[in-house]
């Protein structure tokens, strides 16, 4: 079997201070090219559409500015391309080490297959979800950090509108719908934002109940992406440190095992009838 580190670096926490060296030095470019063209961090700010503090957290490194921020940076400040060749650097730099390779797949994927047991899959929670799981996490994350990844996740659910779209089928346990991390009201929001997500023509969320004598899925939760090149991937994430199988028997075997999971739980249909059943009764 090939097994590989996302991000292609052998230590995730080596791979994330390289991460913050490449924020660092893109802040310290920006910072240099507003003061030649005599620039003060408000008048920048105002053309970009950001406060002065802002401004100031990107030029600290504290924070990583969006795309479209670092294009319009490098036009107003006549940079002559200076600032947007980070913009690949800085994608990869907003995510954790550990999910770097998968955050690159899942741009080329032409089907994503994802078993979840613990929390809502990342590419269907809401915002507050995100955050009231941010807020638990020990040691805590410092609030640029949350701010960073709150960003660049709510980000990767560009995947939904894409053309041509993508096959994407969720399947998670009933335990992971029933946990009220940050409370009633945001399970509330949560619910009712994958009543709509499992509408949509190219996604199958599937729930598998509790009282269900059959799991195919005990070891734990998983993805098996498909690439545009009919190349697998199989991706087990936890305790963040994360591993990426390549190996052709592996990923065959993990999607095999999907395929039963599937057929194990509530159907699509069944499924969101559970789900709506249960906001009821919140």
């Amino acid at each position: 079997m090939t097994e590989e580190q996302p991000g292609t670096a052998p230590e995730p926490a080596a791979a994330d201070r390289a991460g913050q060296g490449v924020v660092a030095a893109f802040g310290q470019s920006l910072k240099t090219l507003r003061v030649r063209a005599k620039m003060e961090r408000e008048e920048l700010g105002r053309r970009l559409g950001y406060s002065a503090s802002t401004i100031a957290s990107f030029e600290q490194g504290r924070r990583i500015p969006p795309p479209r921020a670092i294009d319009r940076s490098d036009e107003v400040l006549d940079a002559g391309g200076l600032l947007t060749v980070w913009k690949d650097q800085l994608e990869r730099a907003q995510y954790p080490a550990f999910f770097q390779g998968m955050a690159q797949l899942e741009k080329q994927a032409i089907e994503l297959l994802m078993y979840d047991t613990m929390v809502v899959n990342g590419l269907l929670q809401t915002e507050e979800y995100l955050r009231a799981l941010l807020a638990m996490r020990r040691p805590p994350l410092d609030p640029e950090t949350i701010e960073q990844r709150v960003t660049a996740r709510l980000a990767r659910q560009d995947i939904f509108d894409r053309r041509p779209a993508p096959l994407l089928s969720f399947v998670m346990d009933e335990s992971v719908i029933r946990h009220r991390y940050g409370g009633a009201q945001i399970l509330r929001g949560q619910l009712e934002h994958l009543l709509l997500i499992g509408q949509r023509r190219n996604v199958e969320l599937q729930i598998m109940p509790t009282d269900c004598e059959d799991n195919a899925g005990v070891n734990g939760p998983f993805t098996v992406v498909t690439r545009k090149d009919g190349k697998k991937f199989l991706y087990v994430e936890a305790q963040n440190t994360s591993s990426m199988a390549t190996d052709p028997e592996q990923t065959v075997l993990a999607a095999a095992r999907y395929g039963i999971i599937r057929s194990q739980a509530l159907t699509p249909r069944e499924s969101l009838a559970f789900i709506e059943k249960l906001l009821g009764e919140l």
